[in-house]
């Protein structure tokens, strides 16, 4: 399999459209610039001294494992090894915990001059962190320490399926019979979003070797449950659900918060689902709700009026809180979609589409950089 991987050819649906190939660089190097270098109310990276680097939520003024990650996959797929290192060398600093119930993962929030906000990791980030490494250690090669990517790679998903065996403190990501990523360490429930059966293909490669069985059930196991959790008529998914694939309804402790419905974090799922289809081509019958929620939101999509939903398509009644994440997510499932002339208009809007400025540029601005990326051929295996 890896040889293929290695020689595989990634679809430029801009290009297919009708774009040019130098309309399309000349357009991603815009938005790179945005991203990492543009004025104060556009990047969403800094430098911090001489060696390292962040990524900001600019809504809450903190670093978080989710931007992080995102930030260090975004500069492997574009070699940006400065950046990537950087950011790499401030979240192996300030986020990652050396001891206790959570030793060896990520606190998944981070004031902007490291001091922890949390105790706590978020399984997203993680299975980000890992996977951008394992691309830096096969386009740069390793080095020495934090720098030998493949080991801290590796570490990093050990821990995230083995902690709590054998005496060891804290809790596993994923639930190790059912094989699903948990919504957080020792939950039982999961984030659909956090499904990402193309990552966990690669690591059935790339972790240890003793872990790799366990990867390759992964990834069968999240495709089929992404098929329950994406609403039939709709393709929405909740932010948070069940085992089952039925939203989580159930109270929280620590939120009175609905997550129950088609909102911020649910928009990756089509999304990741249009990626896994580009890189694997594997259909367990999930890619339906690529094409099922581009075809239920063509309207909204005409007019900008997109909602809160409720994942059968009930509209809440307040406007969507990421106006440019939201369809970005939409057009990028169209790696998914069997017919190009029902991704069309998702495609051209995604491409005309101005990345979001001000406050809250922070969430919407990723999903649409992974957007572009994945579009234009750019979001890659190495």
């Amino acid at each position: 399999m890896e040889s293929r991987l290695v020689h595989k050819t990634y679809r430029n649906m801009f290009k297919e459209i009708g774009y040019t190939e130098a309309e399309i660089e000349k357009r991603l190097e815009t938005i790179r610039q945005f991203y990492f270098y543009g004025g104060e109310d556009e990047r969403v990276y800094y430098p911090v001294g001489e060696d390292m680097g962040y990524i900001c939520d600019t809504g809450n003024n903190d670093a978080r494992t989710e931007g992080m990650s995102y930030g260090m996959m975004i500069c492997v797929q574009l070699d940006m090894k400065e950046e990537f290192d950087r950011i790499w060398k401030w979240a192996k600093t300030y986020m990652w915990m050396s001891e206790g119930v959570n030793e060896g993962y990520f606190a998944w929030s981070c004031a902007t001059d490291g001091r922890k906000n949390a105790n706590g990791p978020a399984p997203d980030g993680e299975e980000f962190f890992a996977m951008a490494l394992f691309f830096a250690a096969h386009r740069w090669g390793n080095g020495e320490g934090i720098f030998n990517y493949e080991k801290e790679a590796q570490e990093i998903l050990h821990a995230c399926i083995h902690k709590g065996e054998n005496g060891r403190a804290g809790a596993p990501m994923w639930n190790r019979e059912n094989h699903q990523i948990l919504f957080v360490p020792g939950i039982d429930f999961t984030d659909p979003s956090y499904h990402l059966p193309h990552f966990y293909e690669l690591f059935a490669l790339w972790a240890y070797e003793e872990d790799r069985e366990f990867f390759k059930y992964a990834a069968k196991a999240s495709r089929e449950y992404l098929v329950k959790a994406c609403h039939p008529v709709t393709g929405f998914s909740a932010e948070y659900a069940e085992f089952d694939g039925n939203p989580m309804s159930r109270k929280l402790p620590w939120t009175t918060d609905r997550h129950d419905w088609f909102f911020s974090d649910s928009y990756r799922t089509v999304a990741n689902i249009g990626l896994d289809y580009e890189w694997f081509g594997i259909d367990e019958g999930q890619c339906k709700a690529a094409e099922n929620i581009q075809r239920y939101l063509a309207e909204d999509g005409r007019n900008g009026n997109y909602s809160i939903y409720e994942v059968n398509g009930e509209r809440v009644g307040n406007q969507a809180l990421h106006p440019t994440g939201l369809p970005a997510t939409i057009a990028q499932a169209s790696l998914a979609v069997k017919d190009i002339e029902v991704s069309r208009e998702w495609i051209e809007r995604l491409y005309n589409m101005e990345m979001r400025t001000g406050r809250w540029r922070y969430y919407d601005n990723c999903l649409y950089f992974f957007a572009f990326l994945a579009l234009s051929g750019n979001y890659r295996i190495y």
